[in-house]
C-alpha cells in the first residue's frame, strides 16, 4: 500500500487545493467513513457564546468536509447529527437544532446537486417536526441520482434503537411466515438495519477527544478502525480529515484473521 507521509504542521497549513492534489494520490482510501461531530457546545463556551453558536458553526463545516471526502474517493460519509438521547437537552436547544437542520437542507441543495452528493438519513425521522420530515424527504428525492458521494445523516438515531427496530421487523416477518428461525444470521440482521444499503464503516472519526461510541452504529462498528482527534467539530477541516485517512492507511486490518 502506498502511503503519503505529512507532518502535522504541513497538514494544518496546507490550503484546500493542495490537499485536493494530495488526496488524489492516496491509495487505500476508506470507502465508508463515519464521524461523531462532537464539541460544538464546548467550542461556543470557549468563546463565551451560547451553545447554539457552536451548532450553527458546526453545520457550516459539513459542506467542506463532504467536498474533501468526495475528492479523496470516499464514497459514503455518515455523520452523527442528532441522537435519540439528544431529546434530553433543553427544549430551546432542541428547537434550535431543528432550525439548523432545516436551514442546512435549504441552503445546500444546490451544492449537493452540483457536487453529486446524494443525501440519505438513518434513524427514526417520524419523531421530527412534520415540516422537517417533508424537507428531508424532498431533499433525498431531489438528490437520489447523485453519484459522487452518499451523505448519510444520522437523525434521531441510536444504535440500540436501530437494533430494537430491526428485531421487531424480523419478529413480524417470522410471525407472517416470511422467515424461519434458521434464516437468522448476521447478514440477515444487517439487512434489517438502517444501513442495509451500505458496507460497514471502514473508519470512525470522533472529534473533541472523547473516547466512546455514544450509541452510534453499534452493530456496524465491529471491525471499524477508530481515530480520535482533540479538534472540536467546528474547527475540523479538510486537513483533519486527510490526517485521519493517512493514519487509517498505516493500519493493518486483519478483521480477526492472522
Amino acid at each position: 500500500m502506498s502511503l503519503i507521509s505529512l507532518d502535522e504542521t504541513t497538514l494544518q497549513s496546507a490550503e484546500y487545493p493542495v490537499l485536493d492534489k494530495l488526496a488524489s494520490k492516496i491509495c487505500g482510501v476508506p470507502q465508508h467513513v463515519a464521524i461523531a461531530m462532537d464539541g460544538n457546545r464546548r467550542w461556543a463556551t470557549k468563546r463565551f457564546m451560547p451553545a447554539m453558536f457552536g451548532h450553527w458553526k458546526g453545520a457550516e463545516v459539513i459542506t467542506k468536509v463532504v467536498r474533501a471526502a468526495a475528492s479523496m474517493g470516499i464514497k459514503v460519509l455518515t455523520l452523527y447529527a442528532f441522537s435519540t438521547e439528544n431529546w434530553n437537552r433543553s427544549k430551546n436547544e432542541v428547537d434550535e437544532l431543528m432550525k439548523v437542520f432545516s436551514h442546512y437542507l435549504k441552503k445546500n441543495l444546490d451544492f449537493m446537486l452540483k457536487e453529486g452528493v446524494r443525501l440519505n438519513c438513518i434513524g427514526d425521522l417520524t419523531k421530527l417536526p412534520p415540516g422537517l420530515q417533508e424537507l428531508f424527504a424532498k431533499t433525498m428525492e431531489a438528490t437520489k441520482y447523485c453519484e459522487s458521494i452518499d451523505l448519510v445523516l444520522a437523525i434521531n438515531y441510536g444504535g440500540r434503537d436501530e437494533i430494537c427496530r430491526a428485531f421487531r421487523s424480523i419478529a413480524q416477518d417470522l410471525q407472517k411466515g416470511l422467515l424461519k428461525k434458521e434464516d437468522i444470521s448476521e447478514d440477515l440482521i444487517s439487512s434489517y438495519l438502517d444501513t442495509a444499503k451500505w458496507k460497514d464503516p471502514d473508519l470512525f472519526i470522533r472529534t473533541s477527544g472523547e473516547q466512546r461510541l455514544s450509541n452510534f452504529l453499534l452493530w456496524q462498528f465491529s471491525y471499524t478502525e477508530v481515530y480520535i482527534t482533540k479538534t472540536l467539530w467546528p474547527d475540523f477541516d479538510e486537513s483533519n480529515l486527510l490526517q485521519a485517512v493517512l493514519e487509517y492507511q498505516k493500519r493493518q486490518r486483519r478483521l480477526g484473521g492472522a
